[in-house]
């Protein structure tokens, strides 16, 4: 390995483009080596300024370009399976954006390809585990000082939602961070999901299910209960709030700018998850690229992944039939350890 990790990025949309300009100007021991987009134009664009990078309109020229050493998957979740293969056939480390796989049968065939190989490889992006407030939390869990927790009172909201956006995706994409951080923070799978319908605000698109209520249950006798709204109108805002035994802790109050001026004074709110999630986001390619370039894989696993989309996937369905839906995992293999507190 060289003194910078040659990196190939896969797509070129706001995730890889903004993941690109990360590699290139704010990690350190890393380079973009080579980039993949359909679009060539989009890739051109987003490492024009940069040298040495190679542009490919498909993945597998990107990953045997010359001095590509690791895969960092941004490109649309439809593709991530083959990437991913491609990947793991080639021995290269990866860091892939969720969801992983969108649909839970395609999940567990990259899990089953990863644990044939006897080691990991693959990181999953679930950059909340990478939140600083999101870290204080999961500490204080586990140190156990407020007792049990008995639920988590989640928050995510959206100014708008993008052209195209379904009521499914309400769940299976912006709801997937919340799958993952409860999962984490509890030490918990997630054993069944209930989704609520309240009426639609006027802000949403015409069809579109915006607001939707989610309740996830646990194997340890907790409840998540997650608010989505993704045509919200004024701001990115994400809160958690865990409820235990002997005290409650709530995060996502605080992060933001007050700004005081002309005898007023306002508090900045963020418009999107870019910037509310700058930092996770750099702590999160920066610890991938440190732990790739000593050799080990660390983070969100593809089973993980897996059991994110599975559950996701639960949710779709109890929307769509208004029933508690049960989640059913398939056996872990002995690779991935269990969650644990």
């Amino acid at each position: 390995m060289g003194d910078l990790l040659g990196v190939a990025v896969l797509g070129a949309g706001n995730m890889g483009a903004d993941h690109i300009r990360r590699l290139d100007r704010t990690v350190s021991g890393a380079r973009v080596a080579a980039v993949a987009d359909p679009d060539a134009g989009r890739a051109e664009a987003a490492v024009a300024g940069l040298d040495g990078v190679a542009v490919h309109t498909d993945t597998v020229s990107a990953l045997d370009a010359p001095g590509v050493e690791a895969v960092l998957i941004a490109s649309p979740g439809p593709a991530h399976e083959d990437a991913l293969l491609a990947a793991f056939a080639r021995g290269l480390p990866v860091l892939c954006e969720k969801p992983m796989v969108p649909d839970p049968a395609g999940a567990l065939r990259v899990v089953e390809a990863e644990a044939r190989l006897g080691r990991r490889l693959a990181q999953v992006g679930f950059m909340r585990r990478y939140d600083s407030e999101y870290r204080r939390l999961k500490a204080l869990l586990d140190g156990g000082t407020l007792g049990r927790a008995l639920m988590l009172h989640c928050t995510h909201r959206n100014v708008s939602s993008p052209p195209g956006f379904t009521s499914a995706m309400l769940v299976d994409s912006s709801v997937s961070h919340e799958i993952d951080a409860a999962r984490w923070l509890l030490g918990q799978e997630l054993t069944a999901v209930t989704v609520l319908r309240p009426a639609s605000s006027a802000g949403a698109p015409q069809g579109l299910i915006d607001p939707q209520f989610v309740l996830f249950e646990t194997e340890g006798g907790a409840l998540v209960d997650v608010e989505i709204f993704v045509n919200c109108g004024f701001g990115y805002e994400v809160r958690c709030e865990a409820v235990c035994e002997a005290g409650s802790a709530r995060i996502g109050d605080e992060h933001t700018m007050v700004v005081t001026a002309r005898g007023s004074a306002r508090e900045e709110v963020a418009q999107d998850y870019l910037v509310r999630f700058a930092d996770a986001y750099d702590r999160e390619v920066q610890d991938w690229v440190d732990a790739t370039r000593q050799g080990r894989v660390t983070g969100p696993s593809v089973w993980d992944g897996y059991a994110a989309s599975v559950v996701a996937e639960a949710g779709v369905r109890a929307l769509e039939s208004g029933r508690r839906t049960a989640v059913e995992l398939a056996p872990r293999p002995g690779l991935y350890a269990p969650l644990s507190r």
